[in-house]
């Protein structure tokens, strides 16, 4: 499945299913030989026309229902919150996003919060892969700023918990034993962190 016309996919990033067993796709919104050059973004990367985009798809009939946003910054993570409300963040302006996509034909994109931290380090930094916690919390790892930063319900900064590596892409809860595990690039790792809770659970997809 690579969409279709205008909408082709540009660059699928991450995926998750929801409570009504569709799948919910973001794109960075532009293909990889016109921003990366190598293992490093081209220069001017932040100033080029970024379409990223949340899709809403049919898994088993392989096709895109909705269009759900676009024109984002590199979108990138996504996540069901335990309100049902559909979470995603744009990398390049540490924005996360919510969707009541249940309650909307055509939802609404709203500032939830920011997991940037204010420093004076040049380098890139943005937000990556993320999931929710049973306390209802949404942990985020962010990228080049090695940690996980925690929003609470309200979409605050609640603390943020600081890793081994300085480039997480994502994380998971484990299955048993109240723990996190994030995937960190810079020292090829995975890490593991003890948590207060578990992981709000998943939901699988649905193909009849």
């Amino acid at each position: 499945m690579q969409g279709e016309g205008a909408d082709r996919f540009l660059f699928p990033n991450d995926l998750c299913f929801g409570p009504n067993g569709l799948l919910y796709m973001t794109d960075s919104g532009m293909a990889a030989e016109d921003f990366i050059n190598g293992q490093a973004f081209v220069d001017g990367y932040m100033d080029l026309d970024w379409d990223g985009r949340v899709y809403e798809i049919d898994p088993a009939a392989m096709k895109v229902l909705r269009e759900i946003d676009r024109k984002i910054r590199f979108t990138n993570g996504i996540a069901f919150g335990p309100d049902d409300h559909l979470y995603a963040n744009a990398s390049f302006t540490g924005e996360i996003y919510r969707y009541d996509v249940f309650g909307e034909a055509a939802p609404k994109r709203v500032v939830f919060g920011n997991v940037l931290q204010p420093d004076v380090n040049p380098d890139f930094k943005g937000p990556d892969g993320m999931a929710f916690g049973t306390d209802g919390r949404l942990y985020c790892t962010v990228y080049n700023q090695k940690n996980v930063t925690v929003l609470d319900r309200r979409g605050k900064l609640a603390d943020r918990l600081i890793l081994d590596g300085p480039q997480p892409t994502n994380c998971a809860f484990t299955m048993e034993g109240k723990k996190l595990r994030v995937t960190e690039v810079g020292k090829g790792q995975v890490e593991e962190i003890d948590m207060p809770c578990d992981g709000l659970p998943l939901h699988l997809p649905k193909f009849a």
